[in-house]
């Protein structure tokens, strides 16, 4: 049972502002994108990597982030999508996967990954078919409609989704082949098998795994990184 990663970075990134794409942007000296393949690139569980960007950002991506920063398991760059459902469709589709593997699926602008809980949540798709990291939500959430409250969950019930999510092969194309079939859009990949009664189980991740989608995510970014690079620095050498 192989483990392959694929990796949607095709998003403009618009509410970063801006000309370029936001998974290109700087963190700490490098793209954000290098960051998140590093989590990756060599991980004894994992087999391939697939980069999945805009169309026309294909060859910048293989020569300026894969090839100049020498990462070994990227099998390819491929052309994304208009959404990125699309982009992971199109994933799915290139990677050449049987049906029992394990198909790895994180945001290319989630580069803070801590990967202490990839052992378990790889572990957890492996025998229950689906698996996502997720954290328990901090604040009351209401759900409004039309500027109104019409609903406040217990909280103890929600679990903000993140990625690293993990399926087996077979499963995740069937339900995003019947999303597609079906015009259905989710903003995760998750949501696309519990729409087919699919279980999916939950490993419980970190708040420092977050996307960057906007300039305060960036920052928080830096600040994390920074924090993490303090901290090892030192830390005692057994």
């Amino acid at each position: 049972m192989a483990v392959t990663v694929l990796i949607p970075a095709a998003g403009l990134g618009r509410r970063m502002g801006g000309d370029v794409s936001k998974q290109y942007l700087d963190l700490d000296g490098k793209p954000i994108l290098a960051h998140t393949l590093a989590l990756f690139d060599n991980h004894p569980l994992v087999a391939d990597i697939w980069v999945i960007c805009a169309a026309d950002q294909v060859e910048f991506c293989r020569r300026d982030i894969v090839d100049k920063y020498g990462f070994v398991c990227v099998a390819d760059v491929i052309a994304g999508g208009a959404e990125r459902q699309e982009s992971v469709y199109n994933g799915l589709l290139r990677c050449g996967c049987g049906a029992d593997d394990l198909v790895v699926i994180h945001d290319g602008v989630r580069p803070l990954y801590d990967t202490i809980s990839f052992d378990d949540v790889v572990r957890a798709a492996g025998f229950y078919d689906a698996a996502i990291v997720a954290v328990p939500v901090k604040d009351t959430v209401k759900q409004v409609e039309a500027g109104r409250v019409v609903a406040t969950p217990p909280r103890h019930t929600l679990w903000a989704a993140q990625t690293p999510q993990v399926f087996r092969y077979d499963l995740i194309m069937h339900a995003h082949e019947q999303a597609r079939r079906d015009g259905f859009c989710a903003s995760d990949d998750a949501a696309l098998l519990e729409r087919l009664g699919q279980e999916v189980m939950v490993v419980e991740g970190s708040y420092s795994n977050i996307k960057i989608t906007t300039p305060e995510d960036l920052l928080i970014a830096e600040t994390v990184i920074h924090s993490r690079n303090t901290f090892d620095a030192y830390r005692p050498r057994l």
